[in-house]
């Protein structure tokens, strides 16, 4: 029987030190340039030490599971990987977390000392490698120089909602710990965690408070920086007479069946939202670095006020009046009771009129006869049975677009995605992360088979080794099945005027369902309109893992809610050049623009509106 070494060397401290910062799961892949680490992990689980450790089947899963956490909970996300290749291949999930303001630390393993610089196997420089995506990256040379290292990396994640790395070389993960002396060169750092519930200075709040006061037609556009602030939002709204709309990912911040509250904005949007942000006369933008400029009000316009913790985000994507340095929640508290109580709802009314008036069009829209399945009739079923406290993953592909128009996440439900890198297979570590963070939900996974065949197969497996830990086994996987890397079929048309590739774009064929019942899930392939209720119902009835493999059609359009001349010219182009799926997208297109087309000349006839511009 082996015996394990006391938990005496840098490796065991870095784990004690992590932990003291609140850090509780490691998503981590071995590998030799880690082994040292890996053992003192080992002694953590040995000694019932409350820390544990999940290996996925892949470094870049182990990132994108940390960020998920991290979104999930709110804390330190930690992955870790061994030397080059391994740490490598984390990069992607790292970036994740960079462009989505997210609190992650990654361990990565290095060479010994005496390698470094002679071109030794697997040794690089990692520090210049990761210097992009961390805040801050820093390699452990001495046991004395862990201690401030640690703090460091995880003060500077948590406060600047950024991915930072330590680096540690294989021979000083074993060197005997050492508590750092009082020398001048020598740091003795803290893990007292510093707080971000910081609110701006009164004047400012003043200035943003008369912005608003002075709004008639208030819209407020709210991010994922805003979570746990959901009943602030509302109650400026309703002192405001705002209509709201989100970002993508700020989706679970307002809940779905909050009346003016529009959903998202552009591509993935609504109509209302689109109406909203042309006629405004003030913008609030809350936790949210919405990128795309198009959508947002006409320079000069609106009045503008932005709330945002990351300062770098302020002021760079409308040219705001007052910019207001601070957390969401903290912020919206002290500014509340400087907003007068508005008596004029009407903007706030006509735009709940709209939004009620645009899930009719979303329901016609998901009703519209495909080949087999409208791919919209499968989220717009899910949303109807989704149940209380369900948390929902979507990927960058085509699902969002229908997550985006059909999913309403009511108070308790959570859902999120890689939002500004929009990496593809992300869906499935977030799902699975999603039920070692939230063990007590249940969890839907959308994603397409085309991300679906990248990693998110292999995790299927990491799923079979582990759910005998969650409370809750309900985890359910939707794989849009239409053998085509859908969204970029459409993003050739639309944006760049050239026809469907198959050559690039075909996705091979096969059985997801037998594939998931191969590991002992439940796998249900559907390919009969009528009978994607009765799969919902068996799915969520279900307490253990279901796949449904839903034959989709790949023509049906994800239309943005407003057509603009550059995106027609652009499709009719590409149909004029021989696309191979010409008819069935011209078909398909056309049911979706009649039905859609039909509402927006609806409201111009009922609200007045001369806007010929679609």
């Amino acid at each position: 029987m082996s015996v394990l070494q006391p938990r005496d060397t840098v490796s065991d401290f870095v784990l004690d030190r992590l932990m003291e910062w609140g850090v509780d799961t490691v998503f981590g892949y071995p590998g030799d340039g880690i082994g040292a680490f890996d053992g003192a992990l080992a002694r953590a689980d040995h000694d019932d030490l409350p820390l544990r450790y999940i290996r996925p089947t892949h470094e870049e899963i182990c990132g994108l599971m940390a960020t998920a956490y991290a979104k999930w909970t709110g804390q330190l996300g930690v992955c870790t990987a061994t030397s080059s290749p391994g740490a490598f291949h984390m990069l992607n999930g790292l970036y994740d977390a960079k462009m989505d303001n997210q609190p992650v630390v990654a361990v990565i393993g290095q060479q010994n000392l005496a390698s470094l610089g002679s071109g030794y196997q697997q040794e690089s420089n990692l520090e210049r490698t990761f210097a992009d995506v961390g805040a801050y990256v820093q390699t452990i040379v001495t046991p004395e120089q862990a201690q401030v290292v640690v703090d460091r990396a995880c003060r500077t994640a948590l406060t600047h909602r950024q991915p930072c790395v330590i680096v540690i070389p294989h021979d000083v993960q074993a060197m005997t710990r050492e508590e750092p002396p009082q020398r001048m060169e020598v740091s003795r750092s803290s893990s007292a965690p510093t707080s971000t519930a910081i609110a701006p200075p009164p004047d400012e709040l003043r200035r943003a408070a008369d912005v608003l006061n002075a709004g008639k037609k208030v819209a407020f556009l709210v991010g994922a920086g805003a979570l746990g602030a959901t009943d602030e939002v509302l109650a400026l709204a309703e002192k405001t007479g705002a209509g709201i709309t989100t970002a993508l990912r700020g989706k679970d911040v307002v809940p779905g069946d909050v009346p003016y509250n529009t959903e998202q904005l552009g591509l993935l949007g609504t109509l209302p939202s689109y109406k909203m942000m042309q006629e405004c006369d003030t913008l609030l933008m809350i936790g949210s670095n919405y990128p795309y400029g198009g959508y947002l009000p006409a320079t000069g316009q609106a009045r503008g006020v932005q709330i945002d913790l990351r300062p770098s985000q302020l002021g760079v994507r409308y040219p705001m009046e007052v910019t207001l340095w601070g957390d969401a929640k903290t912020t919206l508290q002290a500014l509340l009771p400087l907003v007068e109580q508005t008596a004029d709802t009407s903007f706030q009314d006509t735009t709940a009129e709209r939004m009620r008036e645009w899930e009719g069009v979303l329901a016609a829209l998901a009703q519209n006869e495909a080949e087999p399945i409208n791919p919209r009739q499968v989220f717009h079923e899910m949303n109807e049975r989704l149940p209380a406290g369900a948390v929902v993953t979507c990927d960058a592909g085509s699902t969002a677009d229908w997550y985006g128009h059909h999913v309403r996440l009511k108070r308790g439900m959570r859902g999120d995605l890689s939002g500004r890198l929009a990496t593809m297979l992300a869906a499935m570590p977030y799902a699975v992360a999603a039920k070692f963070a939230l063990p007590g939900r249940p969890v839907v996974c959308t994603i397409g088979d085309g991300a679906f065949q990248m990693l998110g197969m292999n995790e299927l497996i990491t799923v079979k080794k582990y759910q005998h830990l969650w409370e809750n086994k309900q985890l359910v996987v939707l794989v849009l099945h239409n053998d085509d890397l859908t969204q970029v079929s459409w993003e050739m048309r639309t944006e760049d005027g050239n026809p469907r590739w198959t050559g690039s774009q075909a996705v091979e064929s096969m059985d997801y369902a037998a594939f998931a019942e191969t590991l002992g899930f439940q796998g249900l392939k559907v390919t009969d309109p009528s009978k994607v209720g009765e799969a919902w119902d068996a799915a969520f009835a279900h307490d253990g893992v279901t796949v449904l493999d839903v034959h989709t059609d790949k023509n049906v359009p994800p239309l943005p809610p407003h057509i603009s001349f550059k995106f027609a010219a652009n499709m009719a182009e590409a149909l004029l050049k021989g696309d191979p799926d010409e008819w069935d997208v011209v078909k398909s297109s056309a049911k979706a623009l009649v039905t859609q087309k039909a509402a927006e000349v609806k409201e111009a006839l009922h609200l007045g509106d001369d806007d010929d511009d679609a």
